[in-house]
């Protein structure tokens, strides 16, 4: 998009750019459409255990379903591979790929904070927004991790519900390069979901060549921002654990008199 000349008024040229990256007002069918897809995006981000595997034949009779879109397309190259691979082979490769690495760890806020102590306040931001809905996540998985965040965006809608993804597009653009990078065939998994947001600015594709070349930001003041997880352990990568809470101010008690009064 060009820039807009500098004579528009700041208020119309913000909204301006908020209507061009909102999404589009959609059909119902659209929108159930849409939900599908993201709902598939986020059962093939998990971990491939065996009831995964099992169903594997399912998925792809699923996407292959799909109408014709590019997102679908993607999702067909990936149910190809993960169809014809040993377990075994499968779990080696998700570890891999989304444990062992930084750069496409599936944490999203952890792109966007680092290990900082505003990470712990998304994630409780990230929280409260499910709850305000009526979602419980059942605490199984931190409310950043992107299966469960897609999972959300599947059932509110494009509006709310997928305004996790837009605030963190530019950790799902360094996820999807990462992967890339790795030829890992969940590159199309990543591609898929990039197809249903606003096409990155150049400002999106500056920050994320900034994270590629630099990390995400890192806590200045200590070497365990979010307190400790045992007895004196640090908190392993991805797990968030709040500071301990202060201790009680203790208040002195009032001085009494050393002088006695009349009887």
């Amino acid at each position: 998009m060009s820039p807009l000349p500098a004579t528009i008024p700041a208020l119309v040229r913000t909204r301006v750019r908020a209507a061009v990256r909102r999404p589009a007002r959609l059909t119902p069918e659209e929108t159930a459409g849409r939900a599908l897809i993201l709902r598939l995006v986020s059962l093939l981000l998990q971990y491939p255990d065996s009831e995964l595997t099992a169903a594997r034949t399912e998925l792809t009779t699923v996407v292959e379903a799909l109408p014709a879109t590019p997102a679908a397309e993607h999702l067909a190259r990936f149910t190809d591979w993960f169809a014809g691979q040993e377990p075994e082979a499968l779990e080696r490769h998700y570890v891999e790929m989304f444990d062992l690495r930084r750069k496409s760890s599936l944490y999203l806020t952890y792109y966007l904070h680092g290990d900082t102590r505003r990470r712990g306040m998304a994630l409780l931001t990230l929280n409260q927004r499910y709850r305000a809905t009526g979602w419980d996540t059942d605490g199984g998985e931190l409310p950043d991790h992107l299966p469960v965040v897609l999972e959300f965006a599947a059932l509110v809608g494009p509006g709310g519900g997928e305004a996790p993804l837009r605030q963190h597009r530019r950790g799902l653009e360094l996820i999807h390069r990462a992967l890339a990078d790795a030829d890992s065939p969940y590159r199309h998994v990543l591609a898929a979901l990039l197809t249903l947001l606003p096409p990155p600015t150049e400002a999106d594709r500056a920050a994320v060549a900034q994270l590629v070349a630099e990390g995400p930001p890192n806590e200045e003041v200590g070497l365990d921002p979010y307190g400790t997880y045992g007895d004196g352990e640090f908190a392993p990568p991805g797990t968030f654990v709040p500071p301990v809470p202060a201790p009680p101010t203790c208040v002195p008690p009032a001085p009494t008199s050393r002088t006695e009064g009349p009887r």
